[in-house]
């Protein structure tokens, strides 16, 4: 399994339910990266999309606490070990943990890739994504030239394990 986020210097992803960068080449390299494969989310990720709806063209999973709510469009999960099941029988190439931050820190032992969107910045943020640079099993094994869009510099990255 793999994980796709945007981080800010600090690792922060997240303030007040929403992303704190929106750069138009992130959002298609997620839509490149998502499109025609499998999508893991917590319920707040879900609710962050236009409409609540689920990700167009990818196999949406929430995980959930809630045992009655339902979407049209997402399998619902209860747990790690239900979610761990229901993504088994795809290709772990296949599967990509969306977010938020409790779901992506649940979910990094069980993936090998991570790609990393960095942004040369820091800003107010309640929601983080853990530092990978400090976990020693993973290492930083891609990175693009830096980027800017609007005066923010970025860089594409990748983390295997």
């Amino acid at each position: 399994m793999k994980e796709i986020v945007c981080v800010d210097n600090n690792w922060a992803i997240g303030k007040s339910n929403d992303l704190i960068y929106h750069i138009p080449d992130d959002m298609k390299f997620f839509r490149q990266k998502t499109t025609g494969n499998v999508v893991v989310m917590g319920l707040a990720t879900l609710k962050s999309f236009p409409g609540g709806r689920p990700l167009k063209n990818r196999i949406n999973i929430v995980l959930c606490d809630d045992p009655s709510f339902e979407c049209e469009g997402a399998v619902i999960v209860s747990s790690i070990d239900e979610l761990l099941r229901e993504t088994a029988q795809y290709n772990t190439d296949d599967v990509y943990i969306i977010g938020g931050a409790s779901v992506y820190a649940q979910m990094l032992p069980y993936c090998d890739t991570a790609y990393i969107t960095k942004v040369d910045s820091e800003s107010p943020a309640d929601k983080y994504f853990p530092n990978l640079d400090e976990i020693e099993e993973w290492e930083l094994t891609e990175e693009s030239e830096e980027y800017d869009y609007n005066g923010l510099k970025y860089k594409f990255t990748v983390y295997n394990k």
